[in-house]
């Protein structure tokens, strides 16, 4: 697209051209977030330094790179920060006030429950391994000791990941491992003969070649950043030390050649093995402990609103009964009391945390809010703006107080501008003073309208300020249609035993990227009556239907399933917005009557103006007659339910659904005999 518009406007030829040219300038100072070098003497003897009198840094930083730091003489360090840790010392904290010894630090690591977790790929929320394709190597894996967690989250990665099916098939006996030499059995028997680690090349040069540990370090550095003089020279001192340990040359050379490959990209097992423990404490709270587990890492995602949709699938999921988001019962953080989980008011979009508390504290210490009105004379006029007030409506917030959302939500105006004036009436105590106004302390809410918002508004409007849907499903609506029409959820479709079917979903998010040789692609996140799936939409798809594919709107879809092995692959053949098929005429339509039926009420059905053309078929005893209405009619999907519900029997609705089936590609222009 933008190529297009470079083809097409000079301007923006002109600006691009002029951004190439300053691409790659230095732009600004970067301090490295965690990196941390350390020298001998002091720093200033040794590299030149850099104070930023602009940040709140009390050291100074190197004038060089981390490359050039190091070469200088520094050590480098990156002390990382993980919010994992926080979370899991939040989770201990909700559990200790139901468990008061409870101690992460003491799990046992041989838990079959928890390995039984994350063999399933029900690992949302899990430390590294909560990905989609983290999940499906798990479920091949079948881990069943912390040994293979730190060996997965080694080898999931570009290079070696070709290696885990490797590892899988050794580890359940499917292949026999190759160990290269009986020398190194004990070495790689703990990976089923794959080399992972860089500990295990240092181990190798070791035992065969009789390298010293720093020498090991050298050829290990050597060999994962490619210097090919060095590794020249390490590769004569490794077959040197083997020769003299009694292997022959051409054995000696042929292991080096071997584990070369696995010492570009093999990992740090003492990093891995770190990220692991903490994967599998995840992985044991979540086992024994989900409420405060999810509770502790939806709090902090709070602002994130795709995280926090994911994790109120996990919940459904799990059976775990959410109370809705309550200003008289729910808090800011998201939270878990006498077996209730309540959702946090601070995840509603533009309702900020520290508001929010103010407000539930003020409920806290005085009361449940009795009204709306009781509700704006009580909270702070700093804790509460026109756009706060809107997302806590939309959400639901109040609807303990008032069901009609639309009816708060169009009194917002006046309902700000009472909160100023009770404010200011707390302040002064002189009421006196605001006589003149159009309201006075006493002024109850009074609903601007008595309209309330139509299912699909509501939802709509609920979706924006939460990011998914929690009192109902849009979809909801339509499950008699998609019975009708032969639209499956997802996940009946996964499994069954056709290629092709159709089904329904609303899109929750959409991500553009952009394949290896350029071409635009999306990762799309639907959601249905059963939970959410994602689909990849490719280039063509993509373009054809980029206007129409918003966040919140519901469509159905023609999908193929490209099953290649143990490989399977779903493809988008089709996208028609949901209201389209719902809303568009049929070319024709040919309606099969009894002349018993009342045809004044048929009339009615059909006295819009349209596209359709309709014809009735009469019958009389074992005569028919058939009889073409003069001018086309409006007839879609809704009208012909109704029709079918008047006039059709049993028989013909199966007959219909056969007919119809796979054709809903051409549900515009189709032809339909009732």
């Amino acid at each position: 697209r933008l190529q297009k518009l470079i083809n097409e406007d000079p301007r923006v030829k002109k600006l691009t051209d002029l951004s190439l040219k300053l691409e790659g300038l230095n732009r600004n100072v970067a301090t490295h977030a965690a990196g941390v070098v350390i020298a001998d003497k002091k720093l200033k003897e040794v590299v030149p330094l850099y104070k930023d009198t602009s940040a709140d840094l009390l050291l100074p930083s190197t004038q060089f790179d981390m490359y050039s730091s190091e070469n200088a003489g520094l050590v480098k360090f990156d002390f990382l920060g993980l919010k994992t840790l926080t979370v899991i010392n939040n989770t201990q904290k909700l559990i200790r006030k139901k468990q008061k010894d409870f101690n992460i630090e003491k799990i046992s690591f041989e838990d079959q429950k928890v390995f039984e977790l994350m063999s399933s790929g029900k690992t949302v929320g899990l430390f590294q391994i909560e990905s989609t394709g983290m999940r499906d190597a798990l479920t091949h894996m079948k881990p069943n000791h912390i040994e293979d967690i730190i060996a997965l989250v080694a080898l999931y990665r570009p290079g070696p990941m070709s290696n885990i099916p490797i590892y899988n098939d050794c580890k359940h006996g499917r292949k026999t491992p190759d160990y290269l030499h009986p020398l190194l059995e004990d070495i790689l028997k703990p990976t089923y003969g794959v080399i992972i680690y860089q500990e295990q090349v240092m181990q190798i040069a070791q035992k065969l070649s009789g390298f010293t540990a720093g020498q090991a370090d050298i050829l290990r550095r050597a060999m994962g950043k490619k210097k090919r003089a060095e590794l020249e020279k390490q590769k004569q001192n490794f077959i040197a030390g083997a020769v003299d340990n009694g292997i022959s040359k051409d054995v000696a050379a042929g292991i080096f050649l071997k584990i070369e490959p696995f010492a570009e990209y093999g990992f740090n097992k003492s990093h891995a093995a770190a990220y692991a423990i903490i994967s599998y404490q995840t992985a044991f709270l979540k086992t024994y402990h989900p409420k405060e587990f999810i509770a502790a890492s939806m709090s902090m995602d709070i602002s994130n609103q795709n995280k926090l949709s994911e994790f109120y699938e996990e919940l459904k999921r799990l059976n775990i009964d959410v109370i809705r988001p309550n200003i008289n019962e729910c808090f800011a953080d998201f939270r878990t009391e006498n077996n209730k989980f309540y959702y946090a008011l601070g995840g509603i979009k533009a309702v900020g945390s520290e508001a929010i508390s103010n407000i539930v504290n003020e409920r806290l210490d005085n009361g449940n809010f009795k009204s709306i009105n009781d509700f704006i004379e009580r909270v702070e006029p700093k804790d509460i703006n026109k756009l706060q007030l809107e997302g806590l409506v939309k959400s639901g917030a109040f609807d303990k107080l008032e069901k009609n959302r639309k009816g708060i939500f169009d009194t917002i105006p006046k309902l700000i501008q009472l909160n100023k004036i009770y404010h200011e009436e707390k302040i002064s105590k002189q009421s006196n003073l605001f006589d003149d106004t159009d309201y006075s302390k006493n002024e109850k809410l009074k609903l601007v309208t008595g309209e309330k918002w139509s299912t699909k508004e509501l939802l709509s409007e609920e979706f924006k300020s939460l990011g998914f849907y929690i009192s109902d499903h849009p979809l909801n609506n339509y499950k008699n249609t998609f019975s009708q029409l032969n639209i499956k959820p997802y996940k009946e479709f996964i499994t069954d035993k056709k290629n092709e079917g159709l089904i329904a979903g609303t899109l929750m998010t959409i991500q553009e990227k952009k394949s290896s040789k350029g071409t635009p692609f999306a990762i799309a996140k639907f959601s249905d009556n059963f939970g959410d799936y994602e689909l990849f939409i490719f280039s063509e798809m993509l373009i054809k239907n980029r206007e129409i594919l918003k966040e919140g709107e519901s469509f159905v879809m023609t999908l193929f399933k490209d099953v290649n092995g143990d490989q399977k692959r779903v493809n988008v053949k089709k996208i028609i917005s949901l209201d389209n098929l719902i809303s568009n005429s049929y070319k024709k339509v040919s309606i099969e009557i009894d002349e018993k039926l009342d045809l004044q009420e048929l009339k009615q059905l059909l006295d819009k103006r349209g596209e359709t053309e309709i014809q009735l078929i009469i019958r009389q005893k074992d005569t028919k007659f058939t009889v073409k209405l003069e001018n086309p009619r409006k007839f879609d999907l809704k009208l012909l339910n109704e029709v079918k519900n008047r006039y059709c029997d049993r028989t013909w609705l199966e007959e219909f659904g056969g007919l119809l089936g796979m054709r809903i590609e051409d549900m515009i222009g189709v032809d339909v005999n009732l």
